[in-house]
Formats: structure tokens, sequence, C-alpha cells
């Protein structure tokens, strides 16, 4: 059995955002004091902007990116650098998503056991994670570049 991180307590529980067409074939949502404009157009990125499938896939590199940083705070766990390659696939007819790829990719001198042990919690206790992967498969992978780390670079 793995061992994962015990439940973190929560301040909030509900999440709001407000949004409103602007009338061109954009939106904006507003969260807190940050204003995101998003694609909102009937023919489907029409602009350049992300579209509501860009948002979700974007909610779920946060949740990943979010559950690194929490694990580092947590465990710790120590990295320099994080990113995420998040594919979304959709079919037509009925809408929906059907599959979610990731690859996360970290720079970090952690022992492999320990990576092991952060991708089982992502997969465990990320909220966005476990939504979509009621409603979809999910598969992803961890990738680490453990050259890069050193004891002058700065930890997390």
């Amino acid at each position: 059995m793995v061992p994962t991180l015990p439940p973190a307590a929560s301040a909030a529980t509900a999440y709001t955002v407000r949004a409103r067409a602007l009338g061109d074939g954009t939106a904006e949502a507003t969260v807190g004091s940050e204003r995101i404009v998003f694609d909102a157009a009937w023919a489907g990125d029409a602009t350049e902007l992300p579209g509501p499938a860009h948002l979700l896939a974007s909610a779920f590199a946060a949740c990943l990116l979010k559950g690194v940083e929490r694990s580092a705070q947590l465990l710790p766990f120590r990295y320099t650098a994080a990113e995420v390659e998040v594919t979304a696939h959709r079919r037509d007819s009925p809408p929906a998503f059907t599959r979610i790829e990731y690859e996360l990719r970290l720079v970090t001198d952690e022992p492999e056991r320990r990576l092991r042990l952060l991708h089982e919690n992502l997969r465990h206790f990320g909220t966005v994670y476990n939504t979509l992967a009621a409603a979809c498969e999910i598969s992803g992978t961890l990738v680490y570049d453990a050259g890069a780390v050193s004891d002058s670079t700065p930890t997390r």
C-alpha cells in the first residue's frame, strides 16, 4: 500500500466565478480581482483566446501543479521547476470529453520512490482530477530531470 498525504483542512468549500458575455464572441470571467477573457463565439475557436475546453484543461493542469506545491510543503518534497502539458480529447456526438492525457515534468533530485508517492497523491487528492476522472479516462506520466538540481538552486 502506498502511503498518502492526509487531507488538508479547507477554508473554502465553494468557488464562485462571475462571467459575462461581451457581445463580440468573447466573454470574461472574474475570479477575485483577476479577469479571464475567453472565446464564447458560436463558431468555436473564432479568436485566439482560450475557449471553454482550454479552460477545463487549464483547470486540470492547475490542479496538478497545485498538488505538487502542496506536496512540497507537506512532505516536504524538493523540486526546482514543474510544468505540465495536458491534452483533452472530445467527441462531437454526444459532446463530451472522452480522455485526458498529461505529462508532468519536474526538476528534482528526489528518489523514484518519492516521485511515485507524489504522483499517487496527485491522482488521489486532486479535486479537479477526481471530478474529471469520474467523467472520462485520465492517463498521465511524471518525468523528471535530476541533473538540473544543485545546492545553489532555490527549492520549493
